[in-house]
């Protein structure tokens, strides 16, 4: 009788099913065909010449936008993208370009052992053409692309030296160039280790278990591992790089997928190189996806201690399928877990609103995790750092200087008219130097304004806007008038924030990526801040 009823049961529970799917299936057909339809007509009956690619194109963007962010589709003609995305290589010459308004085309940062620095182009040199092709009218983009091709194949450009302004014909042959995940590792003083992670492109863990191990034999008695703005990548490397510091089959993350079902659980593989030295890990909002995963593990394994910023909360997986005619779809099929059990993943994009944005996981709805230490961590809004040390803060026209790209162009000039410098840290801007950038920066059009000047543009606006004006106009203007500075100004107010912006670009023309690392942590406050609470803090909080 028992088996009898739940044969019934099975019976009756079918129907539902198979309805529901019939039904689901049904509507999948009508608006595939529907779809069809439309594009039909299209191509039959719209005024203009349809260009159905595009169209089709746009199509699967908004498509997969709708899904979320990281599920994309990669063409075969943007693989070079997907490439470099994994791997962090391309086919080129190893250089940064920048285009000067109303000017050439510059060799503004050659990559350290590249081709363009073996062929002797240095900054500030002008590209005139590219294989025989003039470029002054092209943009930076184009005269890149250019540039890029296949490994061992050559291109041919005509230079004007920065220097001596003769112009040259340099052949430099293509190879495969690496941008390193490590922008510096090195030693910040006698015991401490510092390494800055700015990617998870393959090969980034066996780059840094050598680093690791050559700052012990140097001495480091403690580490710091920055990962404040690195956007993460492949996962493998993640849990790699997290063996370093954890024992073998360790738990580092485990992934489920559609409907919570688990997909798998990733564990160190490899044999540590030390699990008992002091490690401090630097976050900030743009630490994302395998960031989080590595001071996920570190902080719910009370391996290290986290400090910095909440980080950006990516707890979402990607996996890359191919598609017909050498496409490629970048896919989300599942979150991430730390072993604590708790998913990082800030935004809900499952549920959006109505006008299709989408919302951050409320602190009201964050569940309670425990550490392996018994410490409680929560999920659904990235990682929250053990000890929290707000940003350095800049002022309006730091912004301004760098994103209109006068220290950069200060910086080309600088370096036209020194054949050196001194060593990275050694290397200090003098008070000449200085006066000659604030007649420089004076000299170009950007908007200067202070902070408090911007605001108070704003609400002299709005006061107008409501018709007050009368009614506060000479007040307002007196205040303006007090924060109204002129370039020259504002700059010498600000001279200690802006010298190391210099300092650093500087460097880096003369002595390549990591030197300017080296000049930014003279001042990076953050990192200083850190390096003072951590002797302060127990390793388990």
């Amino acid at each position: 009788m028992r088996k009898f009823c739940l044969i019934l049961l099975a019976v009756s529970l079918s129907f539902p099913l198979s309805s529901w799917g019939q039904s689901q299936n049904f509507k999948n057909g009508e608006t595939l065909e529907i779809e069809d339809a439309i594009i039909k007509e299209l191509i039959n009956s719209y005024v203009d010449t349809v260009k159905l690619d595009k169209i089709l194109t746009y199509g699967i963007e908004a498509m997969l936008n709708r899904l979320d962010p990281y599920t994309v589709y990669i063409p075969e003609e943007d693989q070079e993208g997907l490439e470099m995305m994994l791997s962090g290589t391309y086919g080129g010459i190893g250089a940064i370009i920048y285009k000067r308004p109303g000017q050439g085309v510059i060799i503004n940062e050659p990559y350290e052992g590249s081709p363009a620095t073996k062929a002797g182009l240095q900054p500030g040199d002008m590209i005139l053409t590219i294989d025989g092709e003039e470029v002054f009218d092209l943009e930076s983009a184009e005269c890149s692309n250019r540039m890029k091709g296949k490994p061992g194949t050559d291109v041919r450009f005509k230079i004007k030296k920065v220097r001596t302004g003769d112009t040259v014909d340099i052949k430099v042959t293509r190879e495969r160039i690496h941008l390193p995940d490590i922008e510096y590792a090195g030693m910040i003083d006698d015991s401490t280790g510092y390494i800055r992670l700015t990617g998870f492109t393959a090969g980034a863990a066996e780059d840094m278990r050598k680093k690791v191990i050559s700052l012990k034999k140097e001495g480091m008695e403690r580490m710091v591992l920055d990962l404040r703005g690195n956007g993460g990548g492949a996962m493998n490397e993640a849990v790699d790089i997290a063996s370093i510091f954890l024992p073998k089959n360790t738990l580092v993350v485990s992934a489920k997928g559609r409907g919570n079902a688990p997909v798998a659980e990733y564990r160190t593989r490899l044999d540590p190189v030390d699990t008992e030295m002091p490690l401090l890990v630097l976050i900030d909002g743009a630490s994302a996806s395998s960031s989080e995963i590595v001071a996920g593990a570190i902080q719910d394994l009370d391996r290290g201690l986290i400090m910095g910023t909440r980080s950006y909360g990516k707890g979402l997986v990607q996996s890359i399928r191919p598609l017909p005619y050498n496409g490629q779809l970048k896919v989300t099929t599942a979150r991430y877990y730390t072993p604590s059990g708790r998913c990082v993943q800030a935004l809900d994009y499952s549920n959006r609103r109505s006008d299709g944005s989408v919302g951050y996981v409320p602190d009201s709805l964050r569940k309670e995790f425990k550490t392996a230490g018994g410490r409680t961590v929560k999920d659904g809004g990235g990682i929250s750092p053990d000890v929290e040390i707000p940003v350095q803060e800049y002022s309006r026209i730091v912004y301004s200087l760098v994103l209109n790209g006068i220290i950069e162009e200060y910086t080309l000039d600088y370096v036209a008219k020194h054949d050196s410098i001194a060593a990275p840290e050694d290397f200090r801007l003098s008070e000449k130097d200085f006066e000659d950038f604030v007649g420089f920066a004076a000299s170009k059009e950007f908007d200067y304004r202070s902070q408090a000047k911007a605001l108070l543009d704003e609400m002299k606006k709005a006061i107008e806007d409501e018709g007050f004006g009368h009614l506060v106009g000479a007040e307002a203007d007196s205040l303006a008038k007090a924060v109204d500075l002129s370039k020259e100004e504002i700059i010498l107010h600000h001279k200690d924030q802006i010298i190391p912006f210099i300092e650093e670009e500087i460097v880096v023309r003369y002595y390549f990526q990591p030197a300017g690392v080296k000049v930014r942590l003279r001042t990076d406050r953050q990192l200083h801040e850190a390096l003072e609470k951590w002797a302060e803090t127990p390793t388990a909080l």
